[in-house]
């Protein structure tokens, strides 16, 4: 049986675990482009992190918010190189502790302090709700930043009447190689990838920033608006994107392997098995399956088969197979797309999928069964 990802190709933004995300990819059988969007700094030296710090030994907060758990390991890490752990721990231990997902209340929890209470859906939105529902006024909250400013969130609770500070444990910053992301940015706008994926909002914000510099920010938007599919790793991470009217595959749960597990499900489903010729084919990205069986295609072969797909049953032109095949690159005249139609048979192994109608072009002899979608208007 042909994995899952197979034929896909799947782009990867993320910085931090950016491995593990490609490793259970190519697992599932995709080919994977990595392009890091961000660079994460620790602030083990910052000045403002340790000034917050020993603020909060002097005046301990009220309610303590962990919203991720490499955050919190990296501030009780950098308040252990500056000698003052013990006593900064001692200053949360009174506090209301809160975390926003499992891996920051393991961190809490790691750190020798009690059990925070954590949100069932994992979103900053339910842990702002339950904060709201004490009154705040002068209350001392202090908010774990993940790498950016959380305005929405902080402004909140100031309008309730809390006292908010903000611990910057780390920030994110450009990728150290730029190239990678550009390469990444490129493949996107050429849809030549089947999906991207997004771990965090600065990923998307960074992405985006590096496309409306480089000029090709509308062609991003229409490729992620269309053929290429964005999946990020929650709502947060797709915000980004949602103020640009860009759809996304977002998990119910917000894990990577959840992630992946959505890619499995959404991109097979957005390419539908089409009964030809007495056999299954289903167009993936760069690869076609028939009966089950993968079948690598090359950039032509792929062009002329996506041609084909768009219209089971229904005649394409030479002309048009042309143009399809000069748009990717190729050569366009008629001895040029039967050279290629010749490879493309070839690949497949099946030369019967597709079916030359003389002197009008080819076909892909469709044959639908009684529940099976009626094939496009040509």
């Amino acid at each position: 049986m042909t994995d899952a990802l197979a034929g896909y190709t799947v782009a990867v933004t993320a910085a931090r675990r950016a491995d593990e995300l490609g490793s259970l990819l190519a697992h599932r059988g995709a080919r994977v482009v990595h392009g890091p969007a961000l660079r994460i700094l620790p602030l083990a030296d910052d000045a403002e992190l340790h000034r917050v710090s020993r603020g909060f030994l002097a005046e301990p907060p009220d309610v303590v918010v962990a919203t991720t758990g490499i955050g919190f390991r990296g501030w009780v890490d950098a308040a252990d190189g500056w000698g003052i752990s013990a006593d900064l721990l001692d200053a949360l231990r009174g506090a209301q502790l809160l975390a926003r997902g499992p891996k920051a209340r393991g961190a809490v929890r790691a750190a020798g302090l009690p059990d925070p209470w954590s949100p069932e859906s994992e979103s900053s939105a339910e842990l702002l709700e339950h904060l709201l529902e004490r009154d705040l006024t002068g209350v001392r909250v202090a908010v774990q930043l993940h790498g950016r400013p959380l305005p929405d969130f902080v402004e909140a609770l100031r309008c309730a009447g809390a006292e908010v500070v903000g611990v910057p444990v780390y920030r994110w910053t450009a990728p150290a190689d730029v190239g990678a992301l550009e390469d990444l940015l490129r493949s996107v706008c050429a849809r030549e990838v089947d999906a991207v994926t997004f771990t965090s909002a600065p990923a998307a914000v960074a992405l985006l920033s590096l496309a409306a510099e480089l000029r090709c920010r509308e062609e991003l938007l229409a490729a992620l608006r269309g053929p290429v599919l964005a999946a990020c790793v929650g709502p947060v991470a797709h915000a980004p994107l949602a103020d640009h009217d860009v759809p996304a595959v977002v998990p119910r749960r917000f894990r990577l392997g959840a992630l992946v597990h959505s890619l499995c499900d959404e991109l097979p489903r957005r390419a539908p098995v089409l009964p030809v010729a007495g056999r299954e084919l289903q167009v993936r990205g760069h690869a076609a399956v028939v009966d089950g069986v993968l079948k690598p295609l090359s950039p032509q072969g792929r062009t002329l088969l996506g041609v084909l797909a768009e219209r089971p049953g229904r005649v394409v032109s030479r002309r048009e197979l042309g143009q399809a095949l000069r748009g990717a690159g190729g050569s366009a005249d008629e001895h040029a797309v039967e050279q290629a139609v010749a490879r493309l048979r070839a690949a497949l192994g099946a030369p019967e999928l597709v079916q030359t109608v003389i002197k009008r072009g080819y076909r892909l002899p469709f044959e639908p069964v009684a529940d099976a979608p009626r094939c496009a208007r040509s």
